[in-house]
């Protein structure tokens, strides 16, 4: 018999918010908004349970998702909740400051503040081994394609693809990477994180906007390099060609909204990161499908968006980081 089968449903902490699906429901938690102590806290406890196949708790929407084996009644799982909650406020809120502890192993709350920089600190450098990684890889092939002049050859490849529908279709992508429509689109996504009260987000989506549209802006004043004009274009353009303003500020702005929804949304997290990087793909192969960009100048977009995109997160994250470890540093 389960031992959980009969604890009650009112519980003042826990919220159900969603247990139409066996094995599978989704909670409010009180306090859990903004918290990235009480959410990491969540994680380690929860996990550490053998009913539980799977956590994920959100700081932003103050939910936690929460896989178990079928059979188990998502009350009993309410009744996990409530404990860790209980046990992280008595803890850390209701003790003393400087005697307070959080069990994360026999970890004191003065040290906490460290392993999370630390934490901070390693997943910092495996993202910018890869971003340096993917930059580089970017910055070879925009020279090696210079270098044996491939530029106007791909072109032409590329060109032999043209169909009336093909020509509809790549002018409805390439529109999406407008910097007057992203920007636009960013304007009403910052509207909306302003209403839930998220200005951290933002702000700093607003500064990537601005930036990306100026940086694109200077650079190609920089560069001065003329479009390609081997064909008659269906679409009309103006301004120089190098980098590719479509590729750059699509990578920065749709980069950062994707990583804003994963973060809120982390059940969907690989669907949004796939999703993302085949927009910004579509529609950087627009330019070279429409003929008003040299291959070069969308790689080149591609390299400079992305150093501007991992500024960002960094940026964001880094605050998060700092303003959470302030918040639960004792004071001596």
């Amino acid at each position: 018999m389960n031992p959980y089968s009969n604890i009650s449903q009112e519980n003042p902490l826990i919220l159900a918010i969603h247990t139409a699906v066996k094995g599978r429901a989704r909670y409010k938690v009180n306090g859990l908004h903004h918290s990235e102590s009480l959410k990491r806290y969540l994680e380690l406890r929860l996990s550490q349970k053998q009913i539980i196949t799977q956590v994920c708790a959100n700081d932003l929407t103050g939910n936690v998702l929460v896989i178990f084996p079928s059979n188990i009644s998502p009350n009993a799982i309410a009744l996990l909740l409530q404990d860790v909650v209980l046990d992280f406020k008595q803890k850390v809120i209701k003790l003393p400051v400087g005697k307070a502890q959080i069990v994360t192993g026999t970890e004191p709350v003065k040290n906490f503040p460290q392993t999370l920089i630390q934490k901070q600190l390693n997943k910092v450098s495996n993202q910018l081994i890869f971003v340096s990684g993917t930059v580089f890889s970017l910055v070879l092939a925009t020279g090696l394609l210079h270098r044996y002049n491939l530029d106007t050859g791909i072109l032409l490849a590329i060109q032999k693809l043209h169909t009336p529908l093909l020509d509809r279709i790549m002018v409805g992508i390439t529109f999406l990477g407008d910097p007057l429509v992203l920007l636009l689109i960013c304007l009403g996504l910052e509207i909306n994180l302003l209403h839930d009260n998220r200005r951290r987000e933002a702000n700093t989506l607003g500064i990537a906007a601005v930036s990306a549209v100026g940086l694109n802006y200077l650079l190609k004043v920089l560069f001065g390099r003329v479009r390609p004009a081997l064909w008659n274009r269906i679409i009309n353009v103006g301004h120089h060609s190098f980098p590719s303003g479509h590729a750059m500020v699509s990578m920065v702005l749709y980069g950062f909204i994707g990583h804003i929804l994963a973060k809120q949304f982390p059940q969907w997290q690989k669907q949004i990161f796939i999703s993302t990087i085949l927009l910004i793909v579509a529609i950087g192969f627009t330019r070279l499908y429409l003929g008003v960009h040299w291959p070069t100048d969308v790689i080149a977009g591609y390299a400079v968006g992305l150093v501007a995109l991992m500024a960002c997160i960094l940026y964001l994250e880094g605050d998060r980081e700092m303003r959470e470890t302030r918040r639960i540093t004792p004071d001596n």
